[in-house]
């Protein structure tokens, strides 16, 4: 089996990512600016730095890259990165980007998409991958939303899915060769957020008046048109509902 660095390695993905690479017999090295410590083949690395990367990629021959933040930093990170793999020989680079990051004008969606094009114009051998968004996304916004008594709500229509089957298919695909883009992944539903928000008050049992919320502007034109979604690609099989049911994150309301 092939030694694998997955950047990224304790977030929501990177740890489903991590545990399905290692059940699969590869050995994984795992890079993030907080590593677990009890990982022996951790490496604590800034990639907005890039102190130590080198070190970690040495003998690696696949990389997922899966650290991102919209906080900002994510093309300095990527250019370093994609030096220090050249520089290593990697013979692949997998990236996970989002569903319409070139059609929705939000900054940090231009940024992942300018990273895409920066990997496809390299000499690497990339594969990249675009989602939709996860559930615990939309069950991390509904737990900031509902905390005031008229919960508010995007008026747009979603495609959550379960990053739990990204990963599955992320681990797939390191064990291909190189394939450029492939095909998108999203939730097995598109549904407006509001029937999301339903489910999650009654998964909470948390009573709210429930407030569409609409915006000026391109970003959520851009949105309420669907650039967001990939029905063509409904490949998840988690409902979002079926999420809540399992979950045991208990919000603070």
């Amino acid at each position: 089996m092939s030694t694998i660095l997955v950047t990224g390695a304790t977030g929501t993905l990177g740890t489903h990512v991590v545990r399905r690479l290692r059940e699969d017999g590869h050995h994984v090295r795992t890079l993030s600016r907080h590593p677990r410590p009890d990982d022996p083949d951790a490496h604590a690395v800034d990639l907005r730095e890039g102190t130590g990367l080198d070190r970690a990629l040495d003998g690696v021959d696949t990389v997922q890259h899966l650290a991102s933040t919209p906080a900002g930093g994510d093309m300095a990170a990527a250019g370093n990165l994609i030096h220090a793999a050249r520089a290593a020989n990697v013979h692949h680079l997998v990236y996970i980007s989002i569903v319409g990051v070139d059609r929705v004008p939000l900054g940090y969606y231009k940024t992942k998409h300018t990273i895409e094009q920066a990997l496809l114009a390299s000499d690497l051998g990339v594969t990249i991958v675009r989602a939709t968004q996860f559930h615990d996304l939309v069950r991390g916004l509904c737990d900031r939303l509902a905390r005031i008594p008229a919960m508010p709500y995007p008026d747009i229509d979603v495609q959550p899915i379960d990053p739990a089957e990204v990963a599955l298919r992320l681990a797939h695909l390191a064990g291909e060769e190189p394939a450029g883009r492939v095909d998108d992944m999203g939730g097995p539903l598109v549904e407006p957020f509001q029937d999301l928000a339903r489910a999650y008050l009654d998964s909470r049992r948390l009573r709210r008046r429930l407030w569409p919320l609409r915006a000026p502007g391109r970003i959520f034109a851009a949105y309420r048109a669907g650039e967001h979604l990939t029905p063509e690609h409904r490949v998840g099989r988690t409902t979002f509902a079926e999420y809540l049911a399992r979950d045991t994150t208990t919000a603070t309301i």
